[in-house]
């Protein structure tokens, strides 16, 4: 996905995963705003959600910080279409729901939320068009008076959302088609790798290499901060699965893009080792929990979301289900 693309039509993304999801269902039966904040959280005339100011506890009671919290990132931590939405930038579509609202209720914060869905790492240090108005530069409330910095972001810098469009069109075809040569064939990871180079991995390094020099920018602008870098949760099933009639994804495919996803994951975690901040795992406790899991217990809805929230996105379980893993990292109280 182009910048441009990121800023003016991010809308358009998500629009495409559904139609996409939706011609997916078509096939296979063919052939076979404006609510208030959440209670206990106030928003300040800036869009600064704010929680009632406290410490933050380890398990044997030892104060861990206390103030200012602020949550960087894009639409993983913003959580659109989750009631209730909120935010003062049209179109970030931040929500009360979200992991960085939650983690500064159970801990008693003070949040500025700046995360934006569409963002990319070039948003923390710039202006943000979202087509419905300006996010300011993500970094800009960062100060000497922040103790806790939670970053989650990447995906939109290796263009995501347009790889699992792009991989729907190659395997509308094979999904369709009974028996396991089908199941097996990796149309997708054909066309990623064709050449012999993988463009998924090149554009997961070059990302890498940009956040560290974000993550440098955060710890300058707040020394005094604790600083997350918060990974992406589990969007596909290891083995592929049976998300044919649930993503239009062969086996084959659901098993390389997950991979690719790990690799992302990887990238952030030694970014973040690099740079002597903590990586949170929401990885791992999302496993069993992916877009094509039962709708019961998933945390990332599918092409065609059940709960409320964007196509291939975290739904309310998945943002507590996040909410939770910063919380244990932050208190230690894992």
């Amino acid at each position: 996905m182009t910048r441009m693309a990121t800023l003016m039509t991010r809308r358009t993304a998500y629009t495409a995963l559904a139609v996409a999801g939706i011609a997916l269902s078509a096939a296979a039966c063919s052939t076979a705003s404006g609510a208030m904040p959440a209670a206990g959280v106030a928003t300040s005339p800036a869009g600064a959600a704010t929680a009632p100011a406290g410490a933050v506890t380890s398990r044997a009671g030892a104060v861990v910080l206390q103030g200012s919290y602020v949550a960087l990132g894009d639409s993983y931590t913003a959580g659109p279409d989750i009631p209730a939405q909120t935010g003062a930038t049209a179109g970030c579509d931040q929500s009360t729901s979200s992991y960085p609202y939650l983690v500064a209720q159970r801990l008693r914060l003070n949040l500025t939320d700046m995360s934006c869905s569409g963002a990319t790492i070039a948003d923390l240090s710039g202006a943000q068009l979202t087509g419905d108005g300006s996010n300011p530069a993500q970094l800009s409330p960062l100060s000497t008076a922040t103790r806790l910095v939670t970053l989650g972001i990447g995906g939109n810098d290796i263009g995501w959302s347009a790889i699992i469009t792009r991989c729907t069109e190659l395997d509308l075809v094979p999904v369709l088609i009974p028996g396991e040569a089908a199941a097996g064939s990796t149309p997708c990871q054909d066309y990623y790798t064709s050449g012999g180079a993988d463009r998924i991995r090149q554009k997961i390094q070059a990302a890498a290499g940009l956040l560290a020099g974000a993550l440098t920018q955060v710890r300058h602008r707040a020394p005094d901060a604790r600083v997350y870098l918060v990974g992406y949760p589990d969007l596909l099933p290891a083995g592929g699965g049976t998300c044919g009639h649930t993503l239009g994804v062969t086996q084959g495919d659901v098993a390389f893009l997950n991979d690719e996803a790990l690799q992302l994951n990887s990238a952030l975690r030694q970014a973040a080792q690099a740079a002597g901040t903590t990586y949170v795992d929401t990885y791992g406790p999302s496993v069993g929990h992916d877009a094509c899991s039962d709708p019961a217990s998933r945390w990332i809805e599918p092409l065609l979301p059940a709960s409320p929230a964007a196509p291939l996105h975290p739904n309310a379980a998945g943002e507590q289900g996040m909410a939770d893993a910063v919380t244990r990292a932050v208190t230690g109280n894992g």
